[in-house]
């Protein structure tokens, strides 16, 4: 499971050998299960495998280290059944959130459970090699307590971006990085896998296999203003890896020109109400978009965070739920407005988002 790659540095563990679908089956199992732990008889029944590929799937999980005794059950005839647990500090992923003025960092084992955590300001127009010293820098920093069992390094940053290439696009406000392979560029360095993707996609997954279930947004206002999308389950990204962009929406026209280019986005309101000090009319601009969003998707649920929303999260909430009420009180909605959340995690859900960029794979949860 550990060991050092041709450079000295730490290699992480065998990621595609955990991403084996039914081992993430077991994984899986074992976590919810919690310290009580689970059979064997139990996983079989559970995941449908065979008890002789449960076995052996649980026989490699322990002798990586993956898995463990959890003590005995009583049986209803026979010897007892040996249970099994997952250790969660048998592997950990580096969680970064890249913000357009600052770094935040998180070390998360595979209970999800943060262990270590950084944060230092960053400029993300100070150029490539000056942000990946940085990220570099803080990412080993927290590698090096996870010891050998570090899984890779998610990274989460503001889009439009490649999700599936690890390729930066044009990135609003900073188009210098247009075509930035960031995936190979910081894997080269670091020497573990790196998954790369947008801010609010990380922050959408990690809210998913946090336990909000069916179909949302998370609308994530901070320096800039994006949405995650969750359909049925599953991050929505797009063919292009685009959805999401939900800061560009033109909602007024010939409205305040917006850095993207166009005028009237949501964005470019919302950010000039919070510069005038004007909260209630950043949350009546943003209900506009979401809105908006709702009467596309027909979603369950809005999800509300990022920087601005945290600090002033009652009047972001109030507000944006008020347009919603309206809005379905116009059209008639049988069932009401659809309600409007704060989002759990605070300022850390992008970081903790992005470690489940590799996380969540491992226990067949997302496709990282």
């Amino acid at each position: 499971m550990n060991g050092t790659n041709g450079s000295g540095r730490t290699a992480g563990v065998n990621l595609p050998d955990l991403r084996n679908h039914n081992a993430a089956l077991v994984l899986d199992l074992l976590r919810a299960a919690g310290r009580d732990g689970i059979s064997r008889l139990e996983l079989a029944d559970r995941t449908g495998l065979t008890p002789q590929a449960v076995s052996k799937i649980t026989a490699r999980l322990r002798e990586e280290g993956f898995a463990a005794e959890a003590g005995q059950r009583a049986s209803t005839g026979g010897k007892p059944r040996t249970l099994l647990r997952l250790v969660p500090d048998a592997g950990h992923a580096v969680g970064v959130h890249l913000d357009r003025d600052e770094l935040r960092a998180v070390l998360t084992d595979l209970d999800a459970s943060v262990v270590g955590e950084r944060r230092v300001p960053l400029d993300l127009g100070a150029g490539a090699e000056a942000v990946l010293e940085t990220v570099v820098r803080e990412a080993e920093e927290l590698g090096h307590a996870a010891g050998g069992s570090l899984l890779g390094v998610g990274v989460a940053l503001p889009g439009p971006l490649d999700h599936v290439h690890g390729v930066l696009h044009r990135v609003t406000g900073f188009p210098e990085w247009d075509g930035f392979p960031l995936r190979d560029a910081l894997a080269d360095r670091l020497g573990v896998p790196v998954v790369v993707d947008k801010d609010t996609n990380a922050a959408a997954l990690g809210l998913a296999v946090g336990g909000e279930r069916g179909s949302f947004a998370y609308l994530h206002l901070g320096t800039g203003l994006g949405a995650g999308l969750v359909i049925g389950g599953t991050v929505h990204r797009g063919a292009r890896t685009g959805a999401g962009e939900f800061g560009h929406q033109v909602i007024q026209m010939d409205g305040l020109h917006c850095w993207c280019g166009n005028r009237g986005c949501v964005e470019a309101l919302c950010l000039a109400a919070i510069g005038k000090g004007d909260v209630s009319e950043a949350a009546r601009v943003l209900g506009e978009g979401a809105a908006n969003l709702v009467g596309l998707l027909d979603i369950d649920l809005v999800l509300l965070g990022g920087r601005t929303v945290t600090a002033a999260p009652g009047p972001f909430v109030r507000g944006v739920t008020s347009v919603l009420a309206d809005r379905a009180r116009r059209e008639g909605s049988p069932e009401g407005a659809v309600p409007v959340r704060l989002a759990p995690g605070g300022d850390r859900v992008v970081a903790d988002g992005a470690a489940q960029l590799l996380l969540a794979p491992v226990f067949g949860r997302g496709d990282g």
